[in-house]
């Protein structure tokens, strides 16, 4: 059995750590397993379940990127066992994959998930994005981007980037939506003309959940019946509340906190909205078309997001608040999807997490023979 360390910063229930547990539950395990080194003190959403698949969480705790750097250099001189690393880290790529490099690891992958970075918007952090890039172009052994506009971002000149898009296990999905049509309704205690909006990621800026306290608002103002679910967690989430306060809407924004019963909430909403700032292929994406769950996102997201289901719309955030309410109204008006057609169009664009795990093994297989 051949262990792969994984590099992510923590694993909480978001995007890529969630598409990272679909494949590691979904791998030969006794071809392959996943251990994990984050940089937290704090448990991960995730830690137990590793543990309870075989797995090993390693931690390494340093603010200082190149603190972090040379003690993953030494964690690896220490750990000969490793002989494939797989980073996650967006930029900090770059630091991890050296360290991988330094300590003679011959097998570096790196991993894309995103289309952007926050520290990209002044003249130091762009010098960071475009040194960054070009540092993990030579010190990488092998590219993995969730899609297009994230391989663009991170491997702007490499050719040889396997696609491995974000998948759901699209069975569980599947009985998900057909159980649990009512599951806001029952759960939260709300009308049956109540429009139930989802809006489903870490409580952080890029996200941008102030555009949807003022869209929530501007409903409030137009009289229409709605709750709005706010589910994940993050560094702004007393500031959101505050926010959700001072507008006055405490009784329609609900803060949900992480919760492990997020598809089923997804199963009951009539539609989630994602306004973010900028989105490579996030994995709520594919849940939520998994779901059957019509989702109206930024203008700014990808649109490779949009799977051919007729479950998306794109929406400029400089459009007016009115407008995306009327798109909103529209999108909840139209009949269901049939999510049998749903599950089999899914499954053949390959975003089941089964059969991409397949592939990810595949090259695993690859490497290890090539060691």
């Amino acid at each position: 059995m051949k262990r792969i360390l994984h590099i992510v910063g923590k694993m909480d229930r978001a995007g890529a750590e969630t598409m990272i547990m679909n494949l590691y539950r979904n791998v030969d395990r006794t071809q392959f397993q996943f251990d994990f080194m984050v940089f937290s003190n704090e448990e991960g959403d995730y830690d137990a379940e590793i543990v309870t698949l075989g797995g090993i969480v390693h931690k390494i705790i340093a603010g200082n990127p190149i603190y972090r750097m040379w003690a993953l250099k030494n964690f690896f001189l220490q750990h000969p066992e490793y002989t494939i690393v797989h980073s996650h880290t967006l930029l900090s790529s770059a630091f991890h994959l050296t360290a991988a490099k330094i300590a003679g690891l011959r097998h570096r992958i790196a991993h894309a998930h995103s289309t952007n970075d926050v520290s990209n918007k002044n003249l130091v952090g762009k010098f960071y994005k475009s040194s960054s890039i070009k540092v993990i172009d030579k010190v990488a052994t092998y590219y993995i981007s969730c899609g297009q506009e994230a391989s663009r971002f991170l491997f702007p000149n490499n050719p040889k980037v396997l696609f491995l898009p974000n998948a759901v296990d699209t069975d569980a999905y599947f009985k998900i939506s057909k159980l649990n049509h009512d599951f806001l309704m029952h759960n939260f205690n709300l009308p049956q003309k109540c429009i139930k909006i989802v809006q489903v990621g870490r409580l952080i800026n890029v996200k941008n959940h102030n555009f949807s306290i003022h869209l929530a608002k501007r409903m409030k103002e137009r009289g229409i019946d709605f709750k709005m679910f706010f589910i994940g967690q993050g560094d702004l989430e007393k500031s959101i509340e505050q926010h959700v306060q001072l507008e006055n809407l405490s009784d329609e924004i609900i803060l949900t906190g992480m919760r492990t019963d997020i598809p089923e909430m997804m199963a009951g909403a009539d539609i989630m909205v994602l306004p973010s700032f900028h989105e490579g292929f996030p994995v709520v994406m594919v849940e939520a078309q998994a779901i059957g769950l019509p989702a109206l996102v930024s203008d700014t997201v990808s649109k490779e997001v949009d799977l051919g289901l007729n479950l998306v719309a794109f929406h400029s955030l400089e459009s007016d608040l009115d407008s995306w309410i009327d798109v909103i109204l529209k999108m909840v008006d139209k009949p269901e999807v049939d999510k049998e057609n749903v599950l089999a169009i899914l499954s053949q664009k390959g975003f089941d997490c089964k059969s991409n795990a397949k592939l990810l093994q595949d090259l695993y297989d690859t490497i290890s023979q090539n060691s």
